[in-house]
């Protein structure tokens, strides 16, 4: 009898000791079993994990937070900075002016105005003018097309001496930003040399060598009060731009180049110019034309120099315009 009940006596031993451990080393064979599934997904002989999965989710979803956080930081500095623009433009009278002509920024930095040649104008002097003392300003004197070879290692006096030739002299006035470098104002002065025009240029005072960025009035156009943030001070400090009041008082041809999507200057304000200049007496004597470029061209504010047909109204204007001074 002993020797039938101990085999089963030891064998209920066994069992218990096993019920009693199972607890203790839950843990361990859990651990064992995802250790081993991590050692066959990396042999490639099994799906992941669900543990390891579960932890690369939260490491994942812990870089989203973290830069949808930096994100939301960003936004709203950008934000606050927009909205305090305004006010500052309204409080502070004396950041008006540099906000208008943004005569402070100088983007890109790496451009000398010295070297012309550097932007493919080589047949193209630079010099500087001295209006009075302590004041300098830049010049770039762009000869006709057809001269370029000629022109190669020449110095300012035959600049100047070629100016007595019968090419046209186009004086180029560039507006309120940037400088006589801007890269849409180089391409001009390439098309009407092209067409054999010498072309004057010059910076502004103040302007020196400096870079401008675009008018900060383009991004504010349709905010809330416009008109009483920008406009309003900018008249008080006297800072004007009477287009309207100044063209009656030119007595020479007058071209006006708009194009309908320009997103700086209203396409409306170019045409409201053109109704003031034709009908003004100091036209009288002179041809007044305006030139729209349709929105689909997409020219905007500075491209319309890209436009095939600029040439050909160059062309016809300017020798319309030299017929009637003649006659």
């Amino acid at each position: 009898m002993r020797k039938r009940t101990e085999p089963v006596t030891l064998e209920h031993e066994r069992c218990a000791a096993s019920g009693s451990s199972s607890s203790g080393s839950a843990t361990a064979a859990l651990d064992a079993d995802c250790r081993l599934k991590q050692n066959l997904r990396l042999a490639g002989k099994g799906p992941e994990p669900r543990c390891a999965a579960d932890s690369g989710m939260k490491r994942t979803l812990g870089r989203r937070k973290g830069l949808w956080f930096r994100l939301r930081k960003i936004l709203l500095c950008v934000l606050g900075l927009y909205i305090a623009i305004p006010f500052l433009v309204k409080l502070c009278p004396g950041i008006q002016a540099k906000l208008i002509f943004l005569n402070f920024v100088r983007v890109p930095y790496f451009i000398d105005l010295k070297k012309p040649q550097d932007q493919g104008l080589n047949h193209t002097c630079n010099y500087y003018l001295q209006p009075e003392e302590d004041v300098t300003i830049g010049v770039w004197h762009t000869i006709p097309a057809v001269w370029w070879k000629n022109a190669q290692g020449k110095d300012q006096m035959w600049y100047e001496d070629a100016l007595a030739s019968n090419h046209p002299i186009i004086l180029y006035l560039h507006g309120n930003a940037g400088t006589r470098g801007g890269d849409h104002r180089v391409e001009l002065y390439k098309v009407l040399s092209s067409l054999g025009y010498h072309v004057v240029t010059f910076d502004y005072r103040g302007w020196r060598q400096i870079w401008c960025g675009a008018s900060v009035s383009e991004i504010y156009r349709y905010f809330p009060g416009f008109d009483w943030f920008f406009l309003d001070p900018i008249t008080s400090s006297g800072i004007k731009f009477a287009n309207d009041e100044n063209v009656k008082h030119i007595s020479c041809p007058l071209l006006i180049l708009h194009a309908e999507d320009d997103p700086v200057v209203p396409f409306q304000l170019g045409r409201k110019l053109y109704n003031i200049a034709a009908p003004s007496r100091s036209f009288r004597d002179f041809k007044v034309q305006f030139i729209p470029f349709h929105s689909d061209l997409g020219y905007r504010h500075k491209y319309i120099y890209k436009s095939p047909e600029l040439p050909r109204i160059l062309r016809e204007f300017l020798g319309k315009s030299e017929a009637e001074r003649q006659h």
